[in-house]
């Protein structure tokens, strides 16, 4: 029997005039709604989960989940709704692995915030400056060490999702 499987991840990196001031990774998790859109696009079956439209960031700190609170963002930060950056979502051969790469560079002004961002969200709505659903949610994470993001900073957010069979 063959297996599909979905591998997921998630790097940062905070930088100033094009210094970085900090990095870090984390696992992320790809919801039912997230599943269901990979699935039924590649199917061609009717009425899917629409296609990711971009990432919304958060400093709440419910554990993730596939589905429930836990897929959702659970508090949005303000003026942290963002498009891919202009040349993704990208899909290319790792090794044996289809890998989709998704980024947001939230520049200067953008999300910035005195607390710690401590989650991210993919999703696939209408990017409005409030929080998403899990309904709306295709992934999310919890994030440590990003911290602060200070107005004249630039947060870099990229997403892999391989999708293997075996």
């Amino acid at each position: 029997m063959s297996r599909m499987t979905l591998s997921e991840n998630v790097h940062w990196e905070v930088s100033r005039d094009g210094v970085v001031l900090r990095r870090g990774s984390a696992k992320n998790l790809v919801t039912q709604v997230g599943d269901q859109m990979y699935a039924e696009r590649g199917a061609a079956v009717a009425s899917p989960p629409a296609t990711p439209t971009g990432m919304k960031l958060g400093t709440g700190s419910t554990s993730v989940s596939k589905a429930g609170a836990g897929a959702a963002l659970t508090t949005y930060l303000a003026n942290s709704h963002l498009a891919f950056d202009a040349t993704y979502p990208q899909s290319l051969l790792s090794g044996s692995a289809r890998r989709i790469t998704y980024i947001c560079t939230f520049g200067p002004g953008k999300a910035t915030t005195v607390s710690p961002i401590t989650e991210a969200v993919i999703v696939n709505s209408a990017l409005s400056d409030a929080t998403s659903a899990a309904a709306d949610t295709v992934a999310r994470c919890l994030i440590v060490g990003v911290g602060s993001k200070g107005a004249g900073e630039t947060l870099t957010v990229t997403w892999t999702h391989d999708l293997m069979g075996s």
